[in-house]
């Protein structure tokens, strides 16, 4: 059998390689670089101290006296004060008990006397709520005051001319009623018939609405649409002849 030679064994192998160094590239520099460390240098040299560089030295004439560190008096204050300083005249005596007090001189105490000895009323007031707030009783809505007006109880003028108006229509209407009642045109509707007639009407109108209830909820064509919108109509028109026929209790109507 023939030897197996490893390739990594050599004899070129066991000769010391000498190592070969990447040269590094050089450090990158802005060109800016000069610019902006001059400006920096600037700016922390205007406030390298904490004041001006140069301070005035105080002089020596110029030293702190006695008392001149003191709050003084405002010059109102201090001439009030050298008044009162200078002031040796003394205050009049007590009066005496026996003596007669000075008439016709008038004190800031005068306006007791002026003033008038009833109390005043207290306005009444309403409390409203739990906390206390309350509001004059005035206000609050539960004083009558309507029944002090001068037309409390009266009719009120647009009623009247409403009234007015009706009995107008009426009369107007009864007029007519009698002219075509007289030309035999026109038939009285007995209480049977009004009420027969009031009966078929609610009928029509009780299946028109149970046709209206069973209605798709969609309605996506127009035939649906147009109808509901007929149904409607017809339900509309049907409740007032209802409305009409239940107001008024006597009817006419056309013979032919």
């Amino acid at each position: 059998m023939s030897e197996v030679v490893h390739p990594r064994e050599s004899v070129y192998n066991l000769i010391p390689k000498e190592k070969v160094e990447i040269p590094k590239p050089p450090r990158y520099m802005s060109k800016f670089r000069p610019v902006v460390a001059l400006e920096k240098k600037l700016s922390k040299d205007a406030m390298r101290t904490m004041g001006p560089a140069k301070v005035e030295v105080p002089s020596t004439d110029k030293y702190l006296k006695k008392h001149s560190a003191e709050a003084k008096l405002s010059e109102k204050a201090q001439s009030f004060k050298e008044v009162r300083a200078s002031c040796t005249a003394k205050k009049p005596p007590v009066p005496l008990r026996t003596e007669m007090p000075p008439m016709g001189i008038h004190t800031k105490k005068d306006f007791i006397k002026t003033a008038t000895l009833v109390p005043m009323k207290p306005k009444p007031i309403c409390v409203d709520t739990n906390k206390g707030h309350k509001q004059r009783l005035e206000n609050s809505g539960l004083v009558p005051k309507y029944i002090k007006k001068r037309d409390y109880g009266e009719v009120p003028e647009y009623l009247q001319q409403r009234n007015q108006e009706e009995q107008r229509a009426q009369e107007a209407y009864d007029n007519y009623v009698r002219e075509q009642k007289e030309r035999g045109a026109m038939k009285y509707l007995s209480d049977e018939e009004r009420q027969a007639i009031l009966e078929g009407l609610k009928k029509n109108w009780d299946e028109l609405l149970h046709e209206y209830q069973g209605l798709s909820l969609v309605t996506d064509s127009l035939s649906k649409k147009a109808h509901k919108e007929r149904l409607e109509v017809a339900m509309k028109q049907l409740e007032n002849d209802i409305n009409l026929i239940e107001r008024f209790k006597t009817i006419y109507i056309p013979k032919n």
